[in-house]
């Protein structure tokens, strides 16, 4: 069984012939800020879309998994091409550490993610595990053992940075509730692919297909919704349901306001409104 999470989950869940990986899809470009008293921290350049699809037990190349896997191919950056232009899928591949997050690794994340939030050419990118069966075992605990008490701190601060570039995620209790956050939290509990589903820790539940990739290729067809739709106005729209999360319903309406002002100088939006009188699909450019 693939799964496919919704924001807020991060990591591995596994309960019998379930497992529950976590990959996503996030819109990539340059940070925006909010005009005026509204204002804030730099909202993180990469956002969200609307879901995690998760990619558990991907359609990876067979390959001798070992700990003599090469530290340049742990994390593999793939452009797609023709209808999926647009769309780069970021495929972590430590299967002998179960994906964890080593130093290497991490590096690696952070110098993709870099490179593609200034390409203007990424609308979208997938982060999916080329190991089957797991996408994400969490921080390297056999690595962070061997490290000095004051490299731990910066090293996990580097992790959270770097999966804040690509939407991060939400603490439980914003995703699924306080109290239903504390009852997991404290027990440890393991969840399956359809409990997780029920609580809205996730989006999909998609029985395993003979390749290996069903969330992989939920993922895909995500990602393809959201290729043809404005780079300017998703931007805008993943701000203001990102700061508005953050703050009560007047405020929020009005960060919404701010946001919308930010489309009307925009060529994107005259192309809008000139394909739905031409009766066309419009062709935006991000300008």
């Amino acid at each position: 069984m693939a799964a496919a999470a919704a924001p807020g989950a991060l990591g591995t869940l596994r309960a019998g012939p379930a497992r529950l990986a976590a990959a996503c899809c996030a819109r990539l470009g340059p940070g925006w800020r909010l005009p005026g008293s509204l204002r804030g921290a730099r909202v993180a350049p990469a956002m969200w879309a609307r879901g995690w699809a998760p990619a558990a037990g991907g359609s990876a190349p067979r390959r001798g998994y070992s700990s003599d896997v090469k530290a340049e191919d742990e994390l593999r950056v793939r452009y797609l091409e023709e209808e999926n232009r647009g769309i780069v899928v970021l495929g972590i591949n430590r299967a002998y550490a179960k994906n964890s997050f080593s130093k290497n690794l991490v590096k690696m994340l952070s110098k993709a993610v870099d490179a593609l939030k200034s390409d203007k050419k990424v609308r979208t990118i997938i982060v999916r595990s080329e190991v089957p069966g797991i996408f994400c075992a969490g921080a390297d605990l056999k690595e962070r053992v061997k490290m000095n008490p004051s490299e731990v701190g910066p090293f996990v601060s580097k992790i959270r940075a770097v999966i804040n570039e690509i939407g991060g995620t939400q603490r439980l209790p914003r995703a699924i509730g306080v109290s239903l956050a504390k009852e997991l939290i404290f027990s440890a509990r393991v969840l399956d692919g359809q409990e997780a589903k029920a609580v809205g820790l996730i989006s999909h539940v998609l029985e395993q297909n003979p390749e290996g990739d069903a969330a992989y290729r939920k993922a895909l067809d995500l990602a393809r919704e959201f290729l043809p739709q404005g780079p300017v106005a998703v931007r805008v729209a993943k701000l203001a349901i990102n700061q508005g999360m953050e703050v009560d319903l007047v405020t929020g309406l009005a960060i919404e306001e701010a946001c919308y002002a930010q489309t009307i100088p925009t060529k994107d939006r005259l192309e809008g409104l000139l394909a739905f009188k031409e009766k066309r699909p419009p062709r935006y450019k991000g300008e």
